[in-house]
């Protein structure tokens, strides 16, 4: 019988990923910076690629945060972005309708 979805996904949440992988996107997201920090050209835009610190630096930082599935660092997993009230939703008041004005001819 298969496993249910939520308690994989929980597990999958604290594996690490691929050692080989992550030191490949790593050393690529580093030249890039080094590349967009030392290298004026690297700033500009090229006209096949389009903006290029995008994709020296970018690129690779989005896919070293896939590698860890998306998951937010833990000082802002912790924090409480959002309150909730207590009690029934609130009901939308209703609005005596306007009187309407005579139209001009």
């Amino acid at each position: 019988m298969a496993k249910p979805l939520a308690s994989s996904s929980r597990r999958n949440e604290h594996e690490a990923p691929d050692p080989r992988v992550l030191r490949c996107v790593r050393q690529v997201a580093l030249a890039g910076l080094a590349l967009v920090l030392v290298w004026p050209a690297a700033r500009g835009h090229s006209q096949w690629i389009g903006w290029l610190p995008l994709w020296l630096l970018g690129m690779p930082l989005s896919a070293w945060w896939a590698l860890y599935r998306f998951r937010l660092p833990a000082v802002w997993r912790q924090r409480k972005t959002a309150r909730r009230r207590r009690g029934p939703q609130a009901k939308r008041l209703r609005r005596p309708a306007r009187a309407r004005l005579p139209q001009a001819a």
